[in-house]
């Protein structure tokens, strides 16, 4: 068997059986070979920047990142796999899938549905995803593409998102990235955890210290944000100037 027709490919579950019983499955069924196990989706996009695999079988239910996130962060690798997602969701929710053409195992997987996915397998398509985004509440992390991995910057780490051209900048304590994404869908999937300070600017509420007035040099005052890890300033536009005192009481 050749690797030109050997599918290559990666499972990632939380569950010990659920992954041994793929594990045996996979071996009744010829021309595929794992090359990675993984216990969660960060840990299947780490393994999959590394091993290339074909297709990926991704549990929807796992801790730190679920398989529909990874799915979403596996579009920005180089070679993106196919998705093949396992979930133990009931019928209604699979609704979703079923709109979207996206294949699913029902689990207890039967190896003669495992064949044929993997026999049809095709790379998950970015409008494919977004209509099965409903089934995941927020993102854990954002991703970029760099050098041919996915680099990972949990949410919670950033402090502030800003608006530039085509891209955001991300900043955290440590360094800024550039992602492609949009402040609007941001602020739209995160409103507990962003506040926009201006229309180029999301906060995170936790990193707002605190606001101050400032004059420019004709006099005239504008409000900007105190960071609690940063020394740098974000200015408040007028628009938003209801947060100086919704927030800063």
């Amino acid at each position: 068997m050749s690797d030109d027709t050997t599918l290559k490919i990666l499972i990632a579950d939380d569950e010990a059986p659920a992954r041994n019983r793929l594990r045996e499955l996979l071996a009744e069924i010829p021309e595929t070979r794992i090359i990675a196990e993984a216990a969660n989706g960060k840990e299947a996009l780490t393994m999959a920047s590394e091993s290339l695999p074909n297709v990926m079988l991704l549990d929807i239910r796992m801790p730190e990142m679920d398989g529909i996130e990874a799915a979403e962060h596996s579009l920005k690798l180089y070679h993106p796999p196919a998705v093949i997602f396992t979930t133990a969701y009931d019928a209604h929710a699979m609704q979703a899938f079923d709109m979207n053409a996206v294949d699913y195992l029902l689990k207890p997987i039967r190896r003669e549905r495992l064949a044929m996915a993997l026999k049809k397998a095709r790379a998950l398509l970015p409008a494919q995803l977004g209509g099965i985004k409903q089934l995941r509440p927020q993102r854990t992390h954002f991703s970029i593409s760099e050098r041919g991995r996915i680099l990972l910057i949990p949410v919670h780490d950033v402090i502030y998102l800003r608006a530039e051209l085509k891209y955001l900048t991300v900043r955290t304590t440590e360094r800024e990235y550039l992602i492609e994404d949009s402040l609007t869908n941001i602020e739209r999937e995160f409103s507990d955890l962003f506040i926009r300070l201006h229309r180029n600017c999301l906060v995170a509420q936790n990193s707002i210290r605190g606001f101050e007035k400032r004059h420019n040099e004709e006099g005239e005052s504008h409000w900007v944000a105190l960071l609690k890890e940063l020394p740098e300033t974000l200015p408040v536009s007028r628009r938003q100037q209801h947060i100086v005192h919704e927030i800063g009481g």
